[in-house]
């Protein structure tokens, strides 16, 4: 299969990386450069320039963008026209090497972009699924799933700095892969702790060492997630 990926970005070299090592030719262009002619040109630029991208290039064979946020119409007229959103953070084949495989790949567009795509998804090793017409709930999901997991890890590295501890995040991954691990495998089991206990008397004595060290911004996130937390397991108590 020949692939024109468009956008050198983390995401356009980790794509060539595999899809190299998976046997297709590819090509991998930037801003000013002219895609070459493939069967199929995978738009991996930010979800701000699809649209004047995709309406500056030509392109004869079927056309995807990799957006989680964006349906496919983004790129019309092209025609055949579709979506390809790996359900993954990618930080660079530099820094680590891409994972596919058994990664789940929404699609979208047009039959034959739909087709090109899951061909492309069978080809990487990921499981495609249709994404669904409400982009932005998607999208959120994976962010919330994703960059708000990492966000947590460094709130909770923030706050053993404030008791001392320096390299929090590393001292606490064990823990949240693990909690992560438990809410995919076993979710009724996957919450545990002083909210899910219902221990009021501990959640009031983390908000108030919150507050004394000045951790704001962590003890809206600690407070918030602790409500919906009893919301799920005490049917609406509040701490």
């Amino acid at each position: 299969m020949r692939v024109a990926i468009h956008g050198p970005g983390r995401l356009g070299r980790s794509l060539a990386e595999a899809l190299r090592r998976a046997g297709a030719e590819v090509s991998l262009t930037g801003r000013g450069e002219v895609p070459a002619p493939a069967a199929v040109t995978l738009l991996t630029v930010p979800d701000r320039a699809l649209a004047a991208v995709s309406a500056a290039i030509r392109v004869e064979g079927v056309l995807l963008h990799c957006s989680g946020a964006l349906s496919h119409e983004v790129l019309r007229p092209h025609n055949p026209a579709g979506s390809l959103h790996p359900l993954m953070t990618y930080p660079g084949p530099e820094v680590a090497p891409p994972l596919f495989e058994g990664v789940p790949a929404a699609i979208s567009g047009d039959v034959e972009a739909r087709g090109a795509a899951a061909r492309l998804a069978d080809l990487l090793g990921m499981s495609p699924f249709r994404a669904p017409a409400d982009r932005a709930l998607y999208h959120a999901a994976a962010v919330v799933a994703g960059n708000l997991g990492a966000a947590l890890l460094l709130e909770g590295g923030d706050i053993l700095r404030a008791a001392g501890i320096e390299d929090g995040e590393r001292l606490l991954l064990p823990l949240a892969l693990a909690s992560l691990r438990n809410a995919a495998h076993t979710p009724s089991a996957a919450l545990t702790g002083p909210a899910a206990r219902g221990d009021l008397e501990v959640l009031g004595a983390h908000l108030r060492a919150l507050d004394e060290q000045g951790l704001n911004s962590a003890r809206q996130v600690y407070e918030t997630l602790s409500r919906r937390i009893l919301q799920r397991a005490h049917r609406g108590e509040e701490p």
